[in-house]
């Protein structure tokens, strides 16, 4: 399991920090509640077949459910058994791909 990319994240915070004038001004020039411009509440959205087959996937969880029992038993009953060295391995090698990524 990957944590994900801190160099991503810092890209992400910048451009949320560049946007914020232009969010302020966006908000400073919204109508006020009850004002003329409000919403039209008959206002239809269509999905795309792309969204509806993922929207439809994402209620459908595709799990191995005896599998997960057998775990938490383990966890519950205190059997269950961790490799450290497979972890640290695992840690090491997303260490070296995201340290990989920033110096390139």
């Amino acid at each position: 399991m990957k944590i994900g990319n801190p160099a991503e994240k810092r890209n992400v915070a910048a451009a949320d920090s560049a946007a914020a004038p232009a969010k302020a001004a966006a908000e400073a020039a919204k109508p006020q509640a009850g004002s003329a411009a409000a919403a039209d509440p008959s206002a239809k959205v269509e999905l795309s077949s792309s969204a509806a087959s993922l929207m439809a996937g994402a209620s459908t969880a595709d799990f191995d459910a005896e599998k997960v029992s057998r775990i938490s038993q383990a966890i519950a009953d205190g059997s269950y058994k961790i490799n450290a060295e497979v972890i640290a391995d695992k840690l090491i090698a997303n260490a070296q791909e995201v340290l990989g990524k920033v110096q390139r």
